[in-house]
């Protein structure tokens, strides 16, 4: 992908994105395998049950089946992520299941194809890429009590004007909030192209090394945040967490945070191989340097 004036090209990217897209061999190219607001926040890995945080405190971690309901670029690139740390996923898009076919069987054995009804209580984790606009088509019921990790920005060109955000007084994953009133939901992958998101993994690394890239977080809900926290972690990531979800805005399109600081190109291209280590003290910077408009 080229980056050219104008437009961030991750808002160009993803704004083309239909919610039912299917990557079925996206994957085979993915490079890799795959903080609080003043530091880190490491959590035990969301595979291990019973294992302790930084503060001493267990942390029940002890589910093991991660749903998507989503299987674009995003999408896809988490379900490999998470079937590649031994986490199974539960993958649906728009369409039949029977369409997620080609992609189900590149991810291997953890992973299975379903409505977006079953891929939301297939556990209590959900990953929810879609594209706003698709938002009233989601069945609401299935994602009562659900952590939901919503990876949700606003493309007017794809998604139609919405007012609410046009004039600032809401952001995209409060919306996403509002739609689905029983899910605790929180702000992540939104601001990361996904083959960056695939090469930057580190699963093997300790939290908090130098090998590690944080990616930003924001809800309202500390144990939800605390759940997406230990998941991130065990597919290889840090956190900063930017606060509520009122605060989404700081990682929005058009922000410092938004793609720019994990590509590594010189020429304007972005691809796996230009994806940048970013650190939780960059993360941070740039999420203080985001103004609204």
């Amino acid at each position: 992908m080229k980056r050219t004036a104008g437009p961030s090209p991750l808002s160009t990217y993803e704004s083309s994105w239909p919610w039912s897209t299917t990557v079925s061999g996206a994957s085979r190219v993915i490079v890799g395998v795959l903080a609080w607001w003043g530091g880190y926040s490491t959590v035990a890995r969301w595979s291990d049950p019973g294992r302790n945080n930084a503060s001493g405190d267990t942390v029940d971690v002890t589910m093991s089946t991660l749903g998507i309901v989503g299987a674009g670029h995003i999408g896809s690139t988490v379900a490999r992520l998470a079937v590649d740390a031994g986490v199974d996923v539960v993958i649906a898009n728009s369409r039949d299941p029977e369409t997620l076919a080609d992609l189900v069987a590149d991810l291997g054995p953890r992973a299975r194809a379903a409505t977006a009804e079953e891929a939301a209580g297939a556990g209590d984790l959900v990953v929810l890429t879609v594209p706003l606009k698709a938002l009233g088509d989601l069945p609401v019921a299935a994602f009562e009590g659900r952590v939901v990790l919503d990876t949700g920005n606003y493309y007017p060109q794809r998604d139609g004007r919405i007012a609410d955000l046009d004039d600032g007084s809401t952001t995209a994953s409060e919306l996403t909030a509002r739609t689905l009133p029983g899910a605790r939901v929180v702000k992540v992958f939104n601001n990361i192209f996904s083959e960056h998101l695939g090469a930057l993994a580190r699963p093997q690394a300790p939290a908090g090394s130098d090998e590690r890239s944080v990616l930003a977080i924001a809800g309202d809900d500390a144990s939800a945040k605390q759940a997406a926290t230990a998941l991130l972690d065990t597919i290889g990531y840090d956190v900063v967490d930017a606060g509520p979800l009122s605060e989404g805005w700081r990682f929005q399109p058009d922000t410092p945070a938004y793609g720019l600081p994990y590509d590594g190109s010189t020429d304007g291209t972005w691809s796996g191989s230009t994806a940048k280590r970013v650190g939780a003290e960059e993360l941070r910077a740039a999420l203080a340097a985001a103004t609204r408009g």
